[in-house]
């Protein structure tokens, strides 16, 4: 009997809330009829309510207050903090290759490396003391920046024997490569970067590994054999990587001290001496603000170029929260605060899309973690050769993570080159900890001519990860590391090695993440068809 009544007693229930529910749908569609009826009742003729705004909306921001299609005061401020917020937002994510760009510039400057004759060479290799996004362990490099306002076209001379190198203008465009993936096939030869407003007789030449051709120009006294590109800004980085030899950095430190030169066309008679200063071992950091600092970082990097150094639809992203050519950068108090909140989930936004990108074609595998740098496969993120327009996460998530930008990295020519493969999860798609042990093992025959090499990096800084060992990394041309009896390689991830594998572990830091890049100098064919396949990290309990 008793179970009888309970029964009934819950039938009754979901009775009366189910007509409650009913009658609360039917109320919504009579409200929202009802917003448009009083309006409607103004016209003479049938209005379709698609056009039309009721007096009060429901949003995200709150209810929005119109009269007749009006805003109120309250909806005004509430879509314009809105606006600039999300402008706030976008300007970090569109303009980190700006900035990113420019705290390398700071970075050389602090070193000591502030004008176009003097280069910061690695010639101890970068280490884990040097904040340098994604830099690698396994070559040596050289950097450079050089003013073309200031100094007009300028000469780079590149000894033979040159591993990758190129500059890249100051939104970390592509403007021309050297040695070996360059016109000069790592043969060496004289480069001239002419400024973007250079209207002398000078012409680009078509600077790519197929076409080499060069052009007979009068350097100083004397015509010589030379490549001219031309940039689109003012400020110009050139970053060079010279391999080792027999495991050591030596012979490439000594190639860039010996035959690296760098001066305007104007001087080539008498070009100041070249200045190497060493960042090896160095405390120094080139990386970008990721708080309110970004945005003055920008200003300066506006204020230096051309006006025609970005497009009009990007020039008015910045101007539209005050960062404009020619004027100083000063927010009122209400812009600032809204502005230190826009960088807070702007980076927020960017750290999603470099750790866990949506975008199924930056995963190199099907099922697997490995992503790529270059999302289809193009140095200018054109989407579809560009008929879906530019890749703007895919954009966002290389220069949050990485520097250098060349067609070198996403052209597919095997034994030319370099290529990359980023993962910060284990098979089963959990973060890398580093209080945890790891296993990754790599199948016999490495696709890599020259060699291949692995290197830890810091998800906060996205430079190499501070541990015990100053070169987090292995690198299959320097490192004494152990092969298995078929070829294949294991190697093994965490705060302690296990035991007798010590040449073949990397150290990992407790209470903190991890990420890799996988590097292939030299890819082979089996890299690009995917015949051979990276695997993913294995938890070893």
């Amino acid at each position: 009997m008793k179970k009888a009544i309970f029964l009934t007693a819950i039938a009754g229930l979901l009775l009366v809330t189910g007509c409650q529910n009913t009658n609360e749908n039917q109320a919504t569609g009579t409200d929202s009829q009802n917003a448009f009826d009083d309006i409607l009742s103004k016209y003479k003729t049938d209005i379709p309510t698609k056009i039309l705004t009721p007096n009060h909306v429901d949003s995200r921001l709150g209810d929005l207050e119109f009269y007749d299609g009006i805003p109120t005061k309250a909806t005004i401020d509430k879509v314009y903090d809105n606006i600039d917020f999300a402008r706030g937002v976008d300007v970090f994510l569109n303009f980190i290759p700006a900035t990113s760009i420019e705290g390398l510039r700071l970075g050389m400057k602090d070193l000591g490396a502030d004008t176009y004759n003097k280069v910061m060479v690695l010639d101890n290799l970068l280490d884990a003391s040097g904040l340098f996004l994604t830099g690698n362990a396994s070559t040596v490099y050289a950097s450079s920046f050089f003013d073309l306002e200031k100094n007009g076209p300028t000469v780079v001379e590149i000894p033979a024997g040159a591993g990758p190198g190129t500059v890249n203008d100051a939104f970390f465009r592509f403007v021309v490569d050297m040695g070996a993936p360059g016109p000069d096939r790592k043969k060496g030869g004289m480069y001239i970067i002419l400024p973007p407003d250079y209207n002398g007789n000078l012409k680009p030449t078509p600077n790519t590994f197929q076409d080499n051709s060069s052009v007979k120009v009068k350097v100083g006294d004397k015509m010589k054999d030379v490549w001219i590109a031309q940039s689109k800004s003012y400020t110009n980085w050139l970053i060079l990587r010279g391999f080792l030899v027999d495991g050591k950095p030596d012979a490439a430190a000594k190639m860039w001290k010996e035959g690296l030169k760098i001066y305007p066309l104007k001087d080539a008679l008498n070009p100041k001496k070249m200045e190497f200063i060493s960042g090896s071992g160095k405390v120094f950091n080139t990386i970008h603000a990721n708080d309110y600092d970004f945005y003055k970082e920008l200003a300066s990097v506006i204020n230096k170029e051309p006006i025609s150094f970005i497009d009009p639809e990007l020039r008015g992203q910045a101007a539209s929260i005050g960062i404009i050519k020619g004027h100083e950068f000063a927010p009122d108090a209400r812009m600032e605060k809204i502005l230190k909140d826009a960088i807070k989930v702007g980076n927020a936004t960017a750290r999603a899309i470099s750790f866990s990108p949506r975008d199924k074609k930056a995963y190199i595998y099907e099922g697997k973690q490995w992503i790529t740098g270059f999302i289809g496969k193009d140095y200018r993120w054109l989407d579809l050769d560009g008929h879906r327009g530019r890749n703007m996460d895919a954009r966002t998530m290389f220069f949050y993570l990485a520097t250098v930008n060349t067609p070198a990295m996403a052209l597919e020519i095997p034994g030319v080159g370099s290529n990359y493969g980023f993962s910060a999860k284990d098979k089963n798609g959990e973060l890398l900890y580093g209080e945890k042990n790891y296993k990754l093992h790599m199948e016999a025959n490495v696709p890599a001519k020259d060699f291949w090499s692995i290197v830890v990096y810091d998800p906060q800084t996205r430079s190499m990860l501070q541990t015990d060992q100053a070169y987090p990394n292995k690198n299959s041309q320097k490192d004494p590391i152990v092969y298995n009896e078929d070829g294949s390689v294991d190697l093994y991830f965490g705060p302690t090695s296990p035991e007798g594998k010590e040449a073949n572990w990397i150290q990992t830091v407790p209470g903190k993440a991890w990420f890799v890049l996988f590097r292939t100098y030299g890819p082979l064919e089996t890299w690009f068809d995917k015949s051979w396949q990276l695997n993913d990290f294995e938890l070893v309990e």
